[in-house]
């Protein structure tokens, strides 16, 4: 159990869960082959690819997701965003 501060709720306090962060990714072929996180881990496989066009009325969102499995087991969540023309890591 966390003992009451006492202080009041500020939504400036507040942060988002796993906001998207940018994030190197090679290419070849328009596929991800790569993705540099410190350190370059190659994409042994494409799991899944998905893909988001969206909110057109608002400000509009086209991004294609990639499901990797990088060396070394590591498994990301890869986006290029379409509109900005930058790769983002997600994590879930």
């Amino acid at each position: 159990m966390v003992a009451d501060s006492r202080t009041s709720s500020r939504a400036a306090g507040l942060r988002p869960l796993n906001a998207p962060r940018l994030v190197r990714v090679l290419t070849g072929d328009g596929l991800p082959i790569a993705v540099v996180e410190g350190e370059r881990r190659r994409a042994a496989q494409i799991e899944d690819v998905w893909y988001v066009d969206d909110e057109w009325w608002r400000e509009p969102i086209a991004r294609r997701y990639y499901r990797l499995f990088l060396d070394g087991g590591v498994v990301r969540t890869v986006y290029h965003d379409g509109e900005r023309d930058e790769w983002f890591a997600q994590g879930y």
